[in-house]
Order: C-alpha cells, then structure tokens, then sequence
C-alpha cells in the first residue's frame, strides 16, 4: 500500500524576496491564479537550482517535477549535494510549506525531525515539550503520558528533563527531539540529517530504532543524510536529487553507488602537481611533480596490472627514498596501500621519472582514489614523510565475471589489513 505520493511537485523561490516585489504584481498575479483560475504567469520563467552558478533569472525552481511513491513500511533514503532540494521535499512533506504545483498525498500522522530543536519552545521544560509535541502530532494527553517514562529514558536527558531546553546543547536537543518523534507513533516518520549532530551512541540507538518501527511497526520512515553507511545500513530504497529534479531511484544500495559517482568520475589520467595539492607541512626534500596512468586510461579490469609514472624532483641529497600510497573509496574509508620496501637515491635538483605498478590487487568493481607520500624509513622501522599528495588521482574498476574473480578485495574499513602487491623502478 502506498503511504506517500508526490505528485509532480516543484517549488519556486525568488531569491532573497518574500513576494514579487511590488504591489501590482501581487495582486495581478492573485487575481490571474486565484479570481480567474489560470495558471501563474510567474511559474513560466525561472531556472534551475545549481547554487554553484550564477543565473540571469530572480526566480529558481528548488524542487521541479517530483513523481515518486514510498510504499508503506519502507525506508526511503533521500541523497544529494547540499542545495539539491532534498530538505525542501520533507518540508513539503511535513507542510512546513506548501508546494508551488503538485499534490502530495500522505496516509497517517507524519512526525517531523528536520533541524535541531524542532516544534521545541525555548523557554518550556524538556517534560512540557514533550507533551508540546504530543499535541501538536494529534496525541491526547493520556497516551503521551503513557509514553513519557519510554521517551525520556531513550533520550538520556532525564537528569535535565525539567531545565528550559534554551539550556540544552544541540545533542540534547536532538536526542530529546528524535526520542519525541520516533516514540509517539506517527505512521511517518521524517527525519532529516539532525543524527549527524548526535554522538556516535547515539546514532546506533536512533537508527536502529528506525530499523524497529519499520519492519517491526510498519511505519514509514524517510531519511536524509550525507552518511552514506547509515544509509546502507538503514533504508530498502533510495532518491538520488540533482539540482531540484530526481536524479535516480532505486534500492539504497544502487542509489549510493550512483550518487558516489555523480559529478566524481572523470577521464583524468594525470595531475600535475600544485603547491594547494600537497600538504603545506611537509619538509618537501623529495617531492612530486606529476603523477600519471601509464597507458592514458584510468579504468582498469580487477585483475589487470595498474602502472603509473611519478614524476619527483629533489631538494637535497636522499640516498634511500620511498614511494608509499594510499587506496581510498570514494567514501573516504582506505582499502589499503604500500609502504614501499623498494628505494631509489636522488640528488639535490635531480628529476627522476619513477614507475609504479600495482599487482594481483583484485579490487572490487568501483570507483577509487589514491593518495601519495615520499619519505624515507617505513611502517615497521618508522616513517619519515617529505612530501603528501591526497587524492589526486581517481580510477575505476569495471564490472568482469565474477566466477572468474571470486577474491575480490571489497572496501575494508579496517586500515592496514591489505598492502598491495607492488613495484616501484627508476624510469
């Protein structure tokens, strides 16, 4: 059964005003929509929502041409930029405001957590916010009451349960907030990046009771957030937004592959290096110049040598330097990497061209980055790093057959566990 249906929604703004700006346009436009029942003539015009970018147009569409449905009991994780239009859909959703076109039709009592303090009054206790909220979600006072002891003891702010919440801080606020929602049984529950304010107990507690009141409940959750884990871990389905528009819509797990890739994945095969690229702090006695893909393509097969050439140059003397790297998924969790046995000498004010290939690494398909160091020394005796380059170089991994490749190395959130099979030589 279906529990909400957004219906062609867009939202229009014009930016940094209330109205059309002056009086006459105001009321022509209220009495074109509303007396004579035509469309708005405003709704024309407009652009759409790159916040990145500078329009020619006082009108943007926030939102334009939302169609997609969440079915009852399931939890849709929604995903994008910052500035893609996904806080504007769940205040659509919770009628925060109200949609320039479209309908949206939700079935139940929608409970709201969209920013830190939501529907709370400064100046009233943590206990009267509770009932507050209660109310303001349609519960009578008598089932609130039943409920307190279970809401407060989620929240673990019962020591300070009957300060003003003016006096709680933002994890406070959000526990007590998130406790609100989740435990006077709204069929919807909408909740909207505020868990990142909470600590990490907490996110373990909150999300898991999403994961209860979803399948156990069969209430309808939506969430929002830019941790692309929880968003695994907790939803079934996923939106990907896109500057105002749906993007893709899938399982949870195909939409944050999509939306990893969005805009991250380019035909680069090689950086020259710049001084904003490395890091400031580094001694630099042995430092990068270039770094390329050998064969001038960054996607690569599971099983099929990557070679690269690495382009250094040298301050002083170094009788014994190493290369070292750094696999990264595009979540910035590491694979793995080399701490190189193998060393080269260089000269004060020698270019040397390095080759590095990376053997039998058997990576999952997907899309990586790398990261850089020179130094001498290594993990066992002790490292000494001169120059550090962070992810500057991206590739891929293509999809092969998997009964040909059953080793596959997946995204390791353990570092050190795989050091790569690798090889440097002087070019």
């Amino acid at each position: 059964m279906t529990a909400i249906e957004f219906e062609n929604i867009s939202k229009q703004y014009r930016l940094g005003l209330v109205s059309t700006k002056t009086l006459s346009h105001d009321i022509r436009r209220f009495w074109i929509t509303n007396v004579l029942g035509k469309e708005d003539p405003y709704l024309k015009i407009g652009e759409t929502n790159d916040r990145s970018t500078k329009g020619s147009s006082e009108y943007v569409w926030a939102l334009k041409d939302i169609n997609f449905k969440v079915e009852q009991g399931d939890v849709l994780g929604i995903i994008g930029k910052n500035g893609a239009g996904k806080s504007t859909l769940l205040k659509l959703l919770s009628k925060v405001t109200g949609p320039t076109t479209g309908v949206i039709r939700a079935k139940g009592r929608i409970g709201s957590l969209l920013e830190v303090g939501t529907g709370f009054h400064q100046e009233m206790t943590g206990r009267e916010n509770i009932y507050l909220n209660g109310a303001i979600l349609g519960m009578t006072k008598h089932e609130i009451s039943k409920k307190l002891d279970e809401i407060i003891d989620f929240s673990g702010c019962e020591r300070y349960i009957d300060t003003p919440v003016k006096r709680y801080s933002s994890g406070m606020m959000v526990r007590l907030g998130f406790a609100v929602a989740a435990h006077l049984d709204p069929e919807i529950l909408v909740v909207d990046e505020v868990l990142a304010v909470g600590d990490a107990e907490f996110q373990k507690k909150a999300i898991g009771k999403m994961q209860e009141v979803s399948s156990g409940e069969g209430r309808t959750v939506l969430f929002v957030s830019h941790n692309m884990a929880s968003v695994r871990k907790l939803c079934k389905t996923g939106v990907v937004l896109k500057n105002g528009s749906v993007d893709f819509t899938g399982t949870a797990d195909d939409a944050v592959e999509h939306y990893m890739t969005l805009d991250v994945f380019r035909e680069e095969y090689f950086k020259d290096i710049t001084e904003k690229m490395r890091n400031p702090n580094m001694l630099k006695y042995v430092y990068f110049e270039r770094i390329a893909f050998a064969s001038q393509k960054n996607k690569f097969a599971s099983k099929e040598p990557i070679e690269m050439e690495l382009d250094v140059c040298a301050t002083r003397d170094v009788p014994e330097a190493r290369i070292n790297f750094t696999i990264f998924g595009l979540d910035d969790i590491p694979v793995g990497g080399v701490s190189n046995v193998q060393t080269f000498s260089i000269k004060a004010g020698e270019h040397k061209k390095i080759g590095l290939t990376i053997k039998n690494h058997n990576l999952a398909y997907g899309d990586y980055k790398m990261s850089f160091s020179t130094g001498i020394g290594n993990y066992t005796t002790g490292q000494k790093d001169y120059d550090i380059v962070c992810n500057i170089l991206k590739f891929r991994i293509e999809r092969t057959d998997v009964s040909q490749n059953e080793n596959f190395v997946q995204w390791n959130p353990c570092w050190g566990r795989i050091m790569f099979d690798s090889e440097t030589v002087v070019l």
